[in-house]
């Protein structure tokens, strides 16, 4: 018995080694003096936190930012917190957001992303070719007094080139604030005509003794049927594509 335990654990620690041996080393991973296998795990890593940060991407250089904003803000208008749902609202802005930056989609996908997959161009190419249509964008859409403000708080090291070309870490965030600004303009001018019927219903509510009942409980019906009878979501969501163009 002793002698077939001895057997047994010689073999299973000869069948270690063997299978140890067959696993290869770091070093022979990442040889010494060479860096492509390191590179190789660097762009794995940059690609696996891209993927990570996609949505704040899209919000960042796209229409997203002001389409949330104006939809929310006709949500506050109406008086109504739960309808439509946020589900209901997100979706719309993404798929009216994908509308808008079809273009855009379009032109980085056949001049950066397929000759890249086709190993055409490489992968710096590819970068720019993807980057330049939404940086297009950006430059339409962008007012020039934010991009003068990062402009002038940037480092010298990546201010606006001398080919005229603006550094994305200076147009992104002047293009956010800016697409904040026309935002909440935007909901500005929705909310206007809700707020003149909340006034007109609570005066109206107050001149006939009933102090004790919530302006915005008499108010919200009508405010929904003046939305429904303008065709309100046609009028905003026509509105918000042609302030794109």
């Amino acid at each position: 018995m002793t002698k077939r335990l001895f057997l047994v654990a010689a073999f299973l620690f000869l069948g270690v080694q063997g299978a140890a041996a067959q696993i290869p080393s770091l070093e022979g991973l990442i040889p010494a003096g060479s860096g492509a296998a390191s590179g190789q795990i660097v762009q794995l890593v940059g690609l696996l936190t891209v993927l990570s940060i996609a949505p704040g991407l899209l919000i960042m250089v796209t229409s997203f930012t002001r389409f949330a904003i104006a939809f929310s803000m006709l949500r506050s208008g109406l008086g109504l917190q739960t309808a439509p749902a946020n589900l209901v609202m997100v979706s719309l802005a993404l798929f009216m957001t994908f509308y808008v930056m079809a273009p855009a989609f379009d032109r980085a996908w056949q001049n950066g992303v397929q000759p890249l997959m086709r190993n055409e161009i490489a992968q710096d190419v590819a970068l720019r070719e993807i980057a330049s249509p939404f940086r297009e964008f950006m430059l339409r859409q962008v007012r020039d007094k934010d991009l003068r403000l990062f402009e002038d708080l940037a480092d010298p090291s990546f201010r606006t080139a001398e080919d005229g070309v603006v550094d994305l870490r200076i147009l992104i965030p002047a293009f956010m604030i800016s697409e904040l600004r026309r935002g909440f303009e935007i909901g500005f001018l929705i909310v206007l005509p809700f707020l003149v019927i909340d006034l007109v219903v609570a005066t109206l509510t107050m001149s006939m003794g009933m102090m004790m009942l919530p302006p915005t409980v008499l108010s919200l019906p009508f405010k929904i049927l003046f939305f429904v009878l303008i065709d309100g979501w046609n009028i905003l969501v026509g509105s918000l594509v042609r302030s794109f163009s």
